[in-house]
């Protein structure tokens, strides 16, 4: 008896050094256990196992766990990436894998069909009721008869009632293909499960985006969901060169992420390029969606302007893959990125062409007058009042008739600080409290500050006309860079008045010069310059004119239309 507790003893630490704690053999182990003495049976009593570890064991194995990704953790537990033959194997792997039996919303119904043990896997906020409730409803008439080519065979191939069906014989992949809303049906004495499409994501339907509202258009908007956001430009593009590649970004998120493109437009290339650079990530994921993934794939660090285009509208996303662009969508995200750009694409509105070509140009002289106001209206006051040599006789109006308590540049300062206070109260405020909060802002601040005497009322109007400058602004991102700019311009001009702007404005060109958005120019088609183009940017030329595509691209097929139509 000793010599066998000797023995036991032995096998229990020759076992901690294994890799895994689960075999197919574990059976075995219980009956060799059921063969020891009474004096045996309680000290397991006392230290109930599993398979062939203890709770205390099992639990040290838990805390030396150092697994990299998903395959190392299931061959951490059961030595091999291959699916056990055993539902109660499989079972507790997947407790120690994906926690099983601890998250509530990771389920493993087990049931017989045809007297053959079947387990199946789901996360159950994702799987649809009504076509697992169908597939099931379908296996319990079949009868062992039907199962007489095999259980795989016949399950597969004939009595899973459903169309997107495939194999795994990875646990890894099973996982994967669950934690992404899959089902996966596993069958007693099989190495192969079969995994079903039974998603049914959270979504909500598709609404016009707030932030590029057109008064004649489309209503339909990108959702967070990458089927419903792909499906909306499939529909408005049916060209069948139009692509789109997914693959998975991040070892814990697994983000979806959709490279689309026309390929016989897009430059092979930078699709090439880009394709490999989000392969390329190896990051724990990309939670905040779309621009995670911007700052991974192009490194833009500390510069303050996007070089990327967001849109969520799909007639937008449409536009510009026929003009040769790649376009990235992420899941999770209603917003899609297009690349590359330039700083006048960020200018352009999409109710520029819903309206007809004069008025279009006319809407997108009125807008670039707004963003060249909110560049530049505050520092060139400010320089004229700083400097009255410099005011022209027609401007003799301009400029403050009272002084206030507080310098101008402090006053500049303070209100260009008080509107970004007020826009992100706007953003945090219930939209029936947002009304009074603007009248409080305007009305009491703004009012009494200039009644107090702190401010003059011209710094009130310019920065007011600059506000709504920044805010017709297409682009969010651009608004917010150029607001940084017109700060920068503020201080250099209060410091070295004339030579402050003069150097100032050339170092902001400088700066957009050197500019790249995946390799090309974003001042193009101004530097380099580039006439015909240059004209289609300031002019809303008419559709039947415009019959080749930009070279900014480089795409492979510049012609939209015969060139004698």
């Amino acid at each position: 008896m000793d010599q066998e507790n000797q023995n036991s003893q032995q096998h229990s630490r020759d076992n901690e050094n294994l890799p895994g704690f689960i075999h197919e053999a574990d059976q075995t182990v219980e009956e060799h256990s059921e063969q020891g003495n009474q004096s045996d049976k309680g000290k397991l009593a006392e230290q109930p196992r599993l398979g062939v570890w203890t709770k205390n064991e099992l639990q040290k194995k838990r805390e030396a766990e150092k697994s990299d990704s998903l395959e190392d953790s299931i061959i951490y537990w059961q030595q091999s990436d291959k699916i056990s033959k055993s539902l109660p194997t499989t079972k507790r792997t997947l407790a120690e894998v994906i926690g099983l039996g601890k998250s509530f919303d990771v389920v493993f119904r087990e049931m017989s069909f045809a007297g053959k043990k079947t387990g199946l896997l789901f996360i159950n906020g994702f799987a649809s009721s009504e076509v697992m409730t169908e597939i099931i409803k379908r296996l319990t008439y079949l009868t062992p008869d039907n199962l007489s080519s095999g259980a795989l065979h016949s399950f597969f191939d004939l009595y899973i009632p459903h169309i997107q069906v495939e194999k795994a014989e990875q646990l890894s992949v099973v996982i994967d293909n669950v934690m992404i809303g899959m089902s996966a049906f596993f069958i007693e004495g099989e190495q192969t499960a079969i995994i079903m499409d039974t998603r049914n994501y959270p979504v909500r339907s598709p609404e016009e985006p707030s932030l590029e509202r057109v008064v004649r258009g489309a209503r339909d908007g990108f959702t967070e969901t990458l089927l419903t956001n792909v499906t909306l430009v499939r529909r408005r593009l049916r060209d069948p060169g139009l692509k789109f590649e997914a693959c998975q970004v991040g070892r814990r998120t697994k983000t979806d992420v959709c490279l689309a493109y026309i390929d016989d437009i897009a430059d092979k290339v930078e699709i090439e390029a880009v394709r490999k650079k989000i392969k390329a990530l190896n990051m724990d994921g990309i939670p905040l969606a779309d621009k995670q993934l911007e700052e991974a794939v192009l490194h833009t660090g500390w510069s303050p302007y996007p070089h990327v285009r967001y849109s969520e509208r799909p007639d937008v996303v449409a536009s510009h893959l026929l003009e040769g662009r790649i376009v990235l969508f992420v899941d999770t995200s209603p917003s899609v990125i297009i690349l590359p750009t330039t700083f006048f694409d960020l200018c352009q509105h999409a109710e520029e062409n819903r309206q007809t070509a004069f008025m279009g140009t006319y809407l997108r002289w009125v807008r670039f007058f707004g963003i060249f106001s909110s560049l530049f209206l505050l520092p060139l006051w400010l320089l004229i009042v700083i400097h009255p040599e410099f005011k022209p006789g027609l401007l003799s109006f301009v400029g403050p008739h009272d002084q206030a308590k507080i310098p101008l540049i402090a006053q500049f300062l303070l209100v260009e600080f008080g509107v970004d206070l007020m826009r992100m109260a706007a953003v945090h405020t219930p939209t029936p409290l947002a009304s009074a909060m603007g009248l409080i802002a305007a009305i009491m601040i703004g009012d009494i500050a200039v009644k107090t005497g702190l401010f003059i009322n011209e710094v009130i109007l310019y920065m007011a006309v600059a506000a709504i400058g920044m805010f017709a602004t297409p682009s969010y991102e651009l608004g917010l860079a150029n607001r940084m700019v017109r700060l920068f311009l503020l201080i250099a001009v209060s410091i070295f008045g004339g030579p402050g702007m003069v150097v100032g404005t050339t170092l902001y060109i400088l700066f957009l010069t050197f500019q790249r958005s995946y390799n090309s120019p974003y001042l193009w088609p101004f530097i380099p310059f580039n006439a015909k183009a240059m004209a289609a940017i300031l002019f809303r030329v008419p559709v039947m004119t415009s019959k080749q595509r930009s070279s900014f691209n480089k795409p492979r097929d510049r012609t939209r239309m015969p060139q004698n139509e």
